[in-house]
């Protein structure tokens, strides 16, 4: 039997080892409680990083399901019942036709703020803007000695901006009386000569209107000599009054006019009406060049979204002046006058594709994003898809259908549409080249409104090299490669824009015509303007 001192030396030796095990445990707990509270915020960050990512691309999953079953629905068949006591209500619809269908949705750049990566990035845009305005008011401080900050340029692109506004308005009461005059004329029952008479007379209504709104502007623009910006005013808003008279029209005129083919005993056009005037109205303002009777509407009114929409907008307009400004007018002001070479024009190319891809990212969000969202949400406007992640296209075919959904809808479902329903459904390569051929003219014809010259720059980078590399790179490629090989085009392509279209503005204030004549108008003077 061990003696009890024995056993209580023994058990005050364990006490020591315990104590001092437990001291040990307790130093290692001091020491990993760091790298635990480290860990536990890195596994947080990342749920949310994790969650962020799962809800966006789950919307977008859930958006994109949407529209396509909804894209899909009005193929359908309806069969009419043949006890209908009046077939002519019947809406007519072209065969194989898929109808734009508007629903609920926010633009994606509004989904991306919300995520505090992409805001970051925006942050760094509006930083951009601060650091030009100081490096302007610091230049101008050392050299003048005194602060003075210009915008000589953005005075004089507005310059006549009364005027323009002033043209605007017979221009909106064209568009806002004749097509919605020549509707009613037409839907009038047709009992002997009266509806052929009131049929013959708003065809020449709408003649008449589309004469004025084409020769209305460009008269204007020339004899009073307005500058960029006032004619942008004027060349968007004839373009957009023309595409939605026609949209209006050939969306209502099917139903009160007689399918080709059918007898015209069979359509008597009684008990036909014509679409109510405030949804025509409201079809004018509306950011959409579809036209529908009604659309998704959102609850209520945002104004402060709608004032910072318009703030940025106009931070937009000022930042690409100082671009201009800064970047494009020191080094092609002065450039007609040297000699033109090889060299010459590649070094200024190389050197406006940054100038060049910062405006196209600005008309981009000042106008497709700030611009539409403010009237979107002034009016309730609830589909607010102008745009789709046109930035991770892969393919200029891509590109091309995402950039401008309003405008890419509209060509779709009136050129390319109705080009198949006129030639059969294996014309699809010729809808397509009508497609780009329409676009590439209007493109060519509002770079010539604004700019008051005939340089088709534009003309031939969109539907010569766009049509080629419409064809060529294609949805087949995929992969982060071709990314890289569609932004670096688009560098590119924007410099040559920008440098050309430079180059050619100062030749023809340095080298003026001594004698106006056709070939003198459209023959580019850059290339042999040497003051």
């Amino acid at each position: 039997m061990e003696p009890k001192g024995s056993q209580l030396r023994r058990r005050e030796g364990l006490g020591e080892e315990q104590q001092k095990g437990v001291c040990g445990e307790g130093n290692i707990k001091t020491h990993r409680t760091p790298d635990l509270v480290q860990w536990t915020r890195h596994m947080e960050a990342v749920k949310t990083q994790f969650l962020e990512q799962a809800q966006r691309q789950l919307a977008e999953l859930l958006d994109r399901a949407m529209w396509e079953a909804m894209q899909a629905y009005p193929q359908q068949v309806r069969p009419v019942p043949s006890t209908a006591p009046d077939t002519t209500s019947e809406t007519r619809e072209l065969p194989h036709a898929k109808r734009k269908v508007f629903i609920t949705r926010k633009s994606l750049l509004d989904e991306l703020m919300e995520v505090q990566h992409f805001r970051t990035i925006y942050h760094m845009f509006i930083a951009g803007l601060c650091v030009l305005i100081i490096s302007t008011l610091a230049i101008d401080f050392i050299d003048e000695g005194r602060l003075m900050l210009e915008f000589d340029l953005l005075v004089f692109s507005f310059g006549q901006l009364p005027l323009a506004l002033m043209t605007w308005v017979p221009m909106f009461l064209s568009t806002l009386l004749v097509p919605y005059q020549t509707l009613w004329l037409w839907a009038r029952p047709r009992a002997g000569g009266t509806w052929m008479l009131g049929a013959g007379l708003g065809c020449v209504l709408l003649a008449g209107h589309a004469a004025m709104l084409c020769v209305l502007p460009v008269h204007i623009a020339v004899k009073h000599q307005l500058p960029p910006a006032s004619r942008c005013v004027l060349v968007f808003e004839q373009v957009r009054f023309l595409m939605k008279s026609y949209s209006f029209l050939r969306e209502t005129v099917p139903r009160i006019l007689c399918v080709r083919g059918e007898p015209f005993h069979s359509c008597p056009g009684k008990g036909i009406s014509a679409p109510s005037f405030s949804s025509y109205l409201y079809f004018l303002f509306c950011p959409t060049l579809i036209y529908r009777e009604t659309y998704p509407r959102t609850p209520s009114i945002r104004w402060n979204y709608v004032a910072k929409n318009f703030t940025q907008a106009l931070a937009c307009i000022l930042y690409a002046c100082f671009i201009l400004g800064r970047l494009c007018v020191p080094v092609f002001a002065n450039m007609s006058r040297e000699p033109f070479s090889t060299r010459a024009l590649l070094l200024s190319v190389l050197h406006a594709t940054g100038p060049g891809i910062f405006m196209l990212l600005l008309i981009f969000f000042a106008f497709l994003h700030c611009w539409l969202n403010a009237f979107a949400e002034m009016l309730r406007f609830g589909d607010r898809m102008f745009y789709r992640d046109w930035w991770n296209s892969t393919s200029f075919s891509n590109y091309y259908r995402t950039w401008n959904v309003v405008v890419h809808d509209w060509l779709y479902s009136y050129v390319y549409q109705d080009w198949l329903w006129l030639l059969g459904r294996r014309a699809r390569g010729a809808a397509m080249l009508a497609v780009f051929l329409v676009s590439a003219v209007v493109h060519e014809y509002i770079f010539c409104f604004v700019l008051g010259f005939f340089y088709p720059v534009m003309l031939m980078l969109f539907l010569v090299v766009g049509g080629l590399l419409n064809f060529t790179m294609n949805d087949r490629h995929t992969g982060p490669a071709w990314n890289i090989l569609m932004w670096t085009l688009l560098f590119l392509g924007q410099g040559i824009q920008v440098s050309l279209y430079c180059q050619e503005w100062y030749a023809r204030r340095h080298c003026p015509l001594p004698q106006t004549t056709f070939w003198g108008l459209v023959t580019p003077r850059s290339w042999s303007c040497h003051p």
